[in-house]
């Protein structure tokens, strides 16, 4: 294989708000935990098991950086894209440390929001080439699957026949 690819998807809930940095090279950064589940049901006892990893983020990117800080807080559930990235430090007790983290670099990184204060619609904020790119509301999907025969709206009727012409970027 000619390439390699290093990307990572998240789909969970924050577990503390988001925290901003300001590093010594004057590069700002916001971190958060976010945890991810699954569950299953125990074939041997018929117990819901459930499995929760946690994962370290940081993100680097100045636009989703201030969205991150100013709107997230702890519990809100967020998809995320970024990459996977170990690195060494040295803790407050002189310990060397390794750690992994899921990073949203300065150029890259997606970042919806799933859940808000109001409830039902996510916002999503991505960059692309440095662009600040804002998603489509949730509404338009939501009338795309009620059923056109129970007397629901179609696609069409909701004004979603050409997504191309109703994109804001």
């Amino acid at each position: 294989m000619a390439g390699s690819v290093n990307k990572v998807i998240l789909v969970g809930n924050l577990g503390k708000d988001p925290e901003a940095r300001t590093m010594q090279s004057g590069t700002r950064s916001v971190s958060f935990s976010l945890a991810t589940s699954e569950s299953w049901n125990d074939k041997a006892s018929g117990e819901r098991k459930e499995k929760t990893q946690w994962h370290r983020v940081v993100i680097f990117n100045e636009k989703i950086g201030e969205i991150a800080e100013r709107y997230l807080k702890k519990g809100m559930k967020v998809y995320l894209e970024g990459t996977l990235e170990s690195r060494k430090y040295t803790d407050k007790d002189g310990q060397e440390r390794d750690i992994t983290e899921v990073v949203l670099p300065r150029f890259r990184g997606e970042l919806t929001m799933l859940d808000t204060k109001g409830g039902g619609e996510g916002s999503g904020y991505g960059n692309e080439g440095g662009a600040f790119r804002s998603a489509l509301q949730s509404r338009p999907a939501a009338a795309a699957r009620a059923p056109a025969a129970a007397g629901g709206p179609s696609w069409e009727a909701a004004g979603g026949g050409d997504l191309d012409d109703e994109i804001p970027f």
